[in-house]
């Protein structure tokens, strides 16, 4: 036997002593009372005077009463305790022990026991929902850990091969200066993962805080959309605008960018040449509410409602470059702001995101 189950053995037999020495003063003193109230009753309505002797009798039936009443209480709390709260206990523990060794499936059956309002159901229960948390997140964080890695060799990958190549003797300068471009590109797309990861982490975990000031949103639409024109001019995209004039929000401006940068870009990457990007801004009741559309490939009904998953990618193969945490940093960010946004897309001919924001009333003297 174990030093931890002797002392789990001398714990439960130092409780049972306890349980037995509270029985027996409890008893002691109800059967007390009552012996004295009933000798009492007795020579007042018999008017004997009870004898030294017959006191004696009387007390000593009394305390063997008193110490067999506190044993049969004893054993049948006991009994009691061992079916409606040891082994309750001991389940619990037992489950315990499996959710720290990693096992998140376990999961406690309920106790059905006589009491409706059992406290160790409402415990299991809990219990059951923390072990479902905690599962989803292994999940998650399993599927985070295969995905970063799998983007980490990506690009990583790419540029030892085409050092490699950048080695090769007698290398003509059109062929170096390709090769060092796809070395280029590749460490800008690791470095883009980093710093998506870092970004998505801290706002995951509320470590950026937004910073309200009053803007025009229209001018931040374009900016950031400008931002993007040498883009759209190499693949002869035309760009379609309507946005309103003095459509102000109350939100935090560089936090938004993130949000406009990921969608143009999108846009941009997944329209095929002379296609069209449009963006549109108007006001609607309380709210702003931006679309950002295009005539790209579109996204297939079972792929739309994983778009904003980290790391999830329509094209499995990652034959588009991307790394799946552009639009879960939207919705993050999206969801802090207080804003909405959704997406409506039909393959082959394009998607649109729509995204409302709450907006600062114009305020009249």
């Amino acid at each position: 036997m174990s030093g931890k189950e002797k002392k789990n053995r001398r714990a439960r037999w130092l409780f049972a002593v306890r349980r037995y020495i509270s029985f027996f003063l409890l008893m002691a003193f109800v059967i007390t009372c009552c012996m004295v109230l009933f000798l009492n009753r007795m020579s007042q309505t018999t008017g004997m005077v009870l004898s030294h002797d017959d006191i004696e009798k009387a007390a000593k039936a009394t305390f063997l009463n008193v110490v067999l009443l506190s044993l049969l209480c004893t054993v049948i709390d006991g009994i009691r305790r061992r079916f409606m709260i040891d082994r309750p206990v001991r389940k619990i523990v037992k489950a315990a022990e499996q959710i720290t060794k990693g096992n998140f499936s376990v999961r406690i059956p309920p106790f059905h026991s006589l009491d409706s309002t059992n406290g160790f159901d409402v415990i299991a229960d809990y219990f059951n929902q923390m072990a479902q948390e905690l599962s989803g997140t292994e999940t998650l964080r399993s599927d985070f850990i295969a995905n970063v890695s799998h983007e980490l060799k990506t690009p990583l990958a790419v540029m030892q091969n085409y050092g490699t190549m950048l080695q090769q003797p007698g290398l003509s300068e059109e062929k170096r200066m390709e090769y060092a471009k796809a070395v280029t590109d590749a460490s800008r797309r690791l470095a883009d993962l980093i710093t998506n990861i870092l970004k998505l982490n801290k706002l995951e975990n509320q470590q950026i805080y937004p910073k309200v000031e009053t803007y025009d949103l229209g001018e931040q639409l374009c900016e950031c959309l400008l931002a993007f024109e040498s883009a759209w001019e190499e693949k002869n995209l035309k760009i379609e605008t309507d946005v309103e004039e003095e459509v102000m929000v109350d939100t935090d401006s560089e936090l938004l960018s993130l949000v406009w940068n990921n969608l143009f870009s999108n846009a941009v990457k997944f329209t095929q040449p002379n296609g069209t990007i449009s963006l549109s801004l108007k006001s609607e009741g309380n709210f702003a509410v931006v679309k950002v559309s295009d005539t790209g490939c579109g996204i297939p009904a079972e792929i739309g409602p994983h778009i904003f998953e980290k790391f999830y990618q329509g094209d499995t193969s990652h034959a588009t470059q991307g790394n799946g945490l552009g639009l879960a940093l939207v919705k993050r960010v999206i969801d802090i702001v207080g804003g909405d946004i959704t997406v409506s897309s039909e393959v082959g001919k394009g998607s649109t995101f729509t995204v409302k924001l709450r907006r600062k009333q114009n305020e009249t003297p």
